[in-house]
């Protein structure tokens, strides 16, 4: 028997998936902000309504016209997401006044912070996240510094479930956890050797400290990320520990802002270190309703099989997704010069894709990101179960490549909607990977087996991989896709199951 992956509105990936994080993360921005109001019009927070409005008009009107002049005067398009997230976090840092000279440190520290994402780069890679490098160049300076107001039980009562949610669309909950359980122990000792009582400790830590809002919202910025799980947690290690030990660094003093950029410093040396251009080289067709597009590296591009790209293409008024988006690379890191990545072609399209798509040989892209952990067992000895839905194979292609020649035991699970929809077929066929191919006719492709539309059940996937319970196992595809396959799995014996959902598919 098949499972039919559940309806879309029924996962919460498929919901957040309809925006970007950068758009996500202004909404929900956006909503916290307009919850200070209200606790402002309650009486609960000590500013005013008018302070609140000065200060965030300022510090979004500081970023927004910084970030037009950096655009005009570089001959860049500027990202009106980015300039307004980190209006919104200085918004939250300073505190709220209508004193000119308290406005005026908040619009320096915007510009300032804009004008980190043109000046503070290596070959156009940010270094330092922009909210934190302005408000500590403002501090630096004397004229002022971050508050973090933020960080008031009211506050935390949206500004949690709406970190939790940030998080968990940028699959980033691992990472904030481990610096918000570092920080917190941190602290807790100092308090505790200091002779504070359990109960007072932890209710400082978190009603007074901006560990939620730090973690969900500056931390976790993708831009200054580096590539590796691995590495994410121990950078939110160093930062947990910096932010909760009150050291100084000569005549500057550690702060919340100086303990993330100095994390960053480290992310960037583990990281790739410069931008990425991509020359389009060619666009191959998949299928009816997928293409993949073959890069050429202006510069060497490290990754490895399985992890994904972020491309930029700037164009005429951008809907809702806006102008990034990622994409699983298709070749092989032992595959040099070229760079490729699938996607699947929807009628309406998007305007990323529409524009995407209307490149021709010769033009570039650039591409802010490369990173993802969903990677291989190093020790080749490791069965491994694959189970791809449509488009959700292009990780997988990337790691059969690279892994060509070797003496793996692989079993690819690949259900399409029509046997028209069978992307790299053939070269599957090359490849000579066991494949249990999911149709609703058969494709009698010699050597592969079919087991009928949808994704397999329970039941199937025990007897057609009997030794499942033993095998990692790697799930790619739609939301609904991914969480019906998984759920399968766990229900067949499975206990190793990493997935890799392409939200937004």
């Amino acid at each position: 028997m098949s499972i039919s992956a559940p309806a879309a509105p029924r996962t919460l990936n498929t919901f957040l998936g309809r925006w970007t994080m950068y758009r996500f993360t202004v909404w929900v921005l956006l909503a916290i902000a307009a919850w200070s109001f209200v606790l402002s019009f309650a009486g609960v927070l000590f500013y005013t309504p008018a302070e609140l409005g000065a200060t965030a008009v300022t510090a979004l009107a500081s970023t927004l016209v910084t970030s037009r002049v950096a655009g005009l005067l570089l001959r860049t398009r500027p990202q009106t997401d980015s300039s307004l997230i980190t209006g919104l976090l200085l918004f939250f840092l300073f505190w709220p006044s209508t004193d000119g000279v308290q406005l005026g440190c908040v619009a320096l520290a915007g510009a300032v912070a804009t004008a980190s994402k043109y000046l503070l780069v290596f070959r156009r890679r940010h270094i330092f996240n922009p909210a934190a490098a302005g408000a500590f160049v403002v501090a630096v300076t004397g004229l002022g510094g971050a508050v973090w107001w933020v960080a008031t039980p009211g506050m935390l009562i949206v500004v949690l479930p709406a970190a939790v949610l940030v998080l968990y669309r940028n699959r980033l909950l691992p990472m904030a956890g481990v610096f918000a359980l570092t920080a917190a122990v941190v602290v807790l000792a100092r308090f505790l050797a200091g002779g504070e009582s359990v109960s007072y400790a932890l209710a400082t830590i978190v009603g007074s400290y901006p560990l939620v809002f730090l973690a969900g919202f500056m931390l976790t910025e993708p831009l200054t990320l580096p590539p590796l799980r691995s590495q994410r947690l121990a950078e939110a290690v160093v930062v947990g520990v910096l932010f909760a030990v009150p050291l100084s660094l000569g005549p500057v003093m550690m702060s919340p802002e100086l303990a993330l950029l100095i994390g960053n410093a480290l992310a960037f040396a583990m990281g790739q270190r410069g931008a990425v251009r991509l020359r389009l080289r060619e666009t191959r067709e998949l299928t009816p309703t997928a293409r993949e597009l073959v890069f050429e590296p202006i510069r060497p591009v490290r990754f490895r099989a399985g992890q994904y790209v972020e491309l930029a293409v700037p164009h005429f008024e951008p809907d809702s997704r806006g102008s990034r988006r990622i994409f699983s690379i298709t070749t092989a890191p032992s595959e040099p010069g070229t760079v490729a990545v699938g996607l699947r072609v929807a009628e309406p399209g998007s305007t990323f894709k529409t524009a995407l798509l209307k490149m021709r040989p010769g033009a570039e892209v650039a591409a802010t990101t490369v990173a993802g952990d969903f990677l291989l067992p190093r020790d080749k000895r490791t069965p491994v179960l694959m189970i791809a839905s449509g488009i959700g194979i292009t990780p997988f292609i990337s790691q059969l490549r690279q892994v060509r020649g070797e003496d793996r035991d692989i079993v690819l699970v690949y259900a399409a909607s029509s046997v028209d929809e069978l992307a790299y077929a053939g070269e599957l066929q090359d490849l000579g990977v066991r494949v249990l191919v999911c149709t609703p006719s058969d494709p009698g492709i010699p050597g592969w087996t079919w087991l009928g539309p949808g994704l397999p059940d329970a039941a199937v996937l025990r007897a057609e991989v009997p030794d499942l319970s033993g095998r990692a196992v790697y799930v790619s595809g739609s939301p609904q896709a991914v969480a019906a396959a998984r759920k399968a799995v766990r229900s067949a014996g499975g206990r190793r199951v990493r997935t890799d959902p392409f939200l937004g598919y």
